[in-house]
């Protein structure tokens, strides 16, 4: 069986799912991403006049998943009832993991993988003094529950 994609309308035009008659259900999405750095920029990560980044991209994180459908065009609007955002400092760099829940007609992917990059993208932002040779890497999703196509484990 052939998948279709469904942000596509029969003349190619692109355009929003209409969800209006799916009936909204428990969604979940965790999204991971990791942020490569030397040795010599996670030891100074405590000492960053900007602040804490770990705990900066946890809060920007959250922020951006929040804002997805302001930043991806085709996505819903939801109402997200749980958002978290967990970085962890590895010996080569930083690992994220965000997860993402609601009660609604379609899932949280996005929100998830928005909040995970997005949260990637801060520690970047907040380290790049120290080093350009940073990289953003393997942003995917991890999981997802909930919804007419079932559960997803990377």
């Amino acid at each position: 069986m052939v998948k279709k994609l469904s942000h596509y309308d029969a003349d190619g035009r692109a355009g929003m799912v209409d969800v209006s008659s799916k009936q909204p259900t428990r969604r979940k999405a965790t999204a991971s991403a990791f942020v490569a750095m030397s040795s010599a920029v996670l030891k100074d990560l405590p000492k960053n006049p900007k602040g804490n980044p770990l705990e900066v991209a946890r809060i920007a994180g959250i922020q951006a998943a929040k804002r997805t459908a302001e930043l991806i065009p085709m996505c819903h609007p939801l109402p997200l009832s749980f958002i978290d955002v967990v970085t962890q400092q590895r010996t080569d760099g930083i690992a994220i993991l965000a997860t993402v829940t609601t009660t609604a007609a379609t899932g949280v992917e996005m929100e998830a993988l928005t909040a995970a990059s997005v949260a990637a993208l801060t520690i970047y932002d907040m380290c790049k003094a120290l080093d350009n040779a940073i990289v953003i890497r393997d942003l995917r999703l991890e999981t997802k529950s909930g919804g007419k196509s079932g559960d997803y484990k990377r």
